[in-house]
């Protein structure tokens, strides 16, 4: 099993910036990869941002070159450093991790952001 919490979400205006960090504990040896998604308001889950195990990234169309994955050296820690924030980045952001064939995922954190 592994554990994932995020936290770093809020308010911030269009233009701000916002860390998201999410943390994984448990059985973590086994990760394949560790990603970011959002979810707005009546729409479906989606990819923002994944990281590899041997540090390779990939990034959605709408927030490449604002927003930047990143972890610790002991991938026990997953950034999500967003700048450039739009109105439209609202959503609840879920950290996500790939252990063998499952995913497993956070509870999630609120990012609001207001034009």
């Amino acid at each position: 099993q592994v554990q994932l919490v995020e936290s770093g979400g809020g308010l911030v205006q269009a233009g701000g910036s916002l860390r998201l960090s999410c943390i994984a504990s448990g059985s973590i040896s086994s990760i394949i990869t560790m990603a970011w998604y959002r979810q707005a308001p009546g729409k479906q889950r989606e990819l923002v941002a994944r990281i590899g195990s041997g540090g390779s990234t990939t990034y959605a169309d709408a927030v490449k070159g604002r927003f930047t994955i990143s972890r610790n050296n002991a991938k026990t820690v997953v950034y999500l450093q967003m700048n450039s924030l739009k109105p439209e980045d609202t959503a609840v952001y879920y950290c996500n991790a790939l252990r063998t064939l499952t995913n497993y995922w956070g509870q999630g954190t609120q990012v609001t952001v207001s034009s």
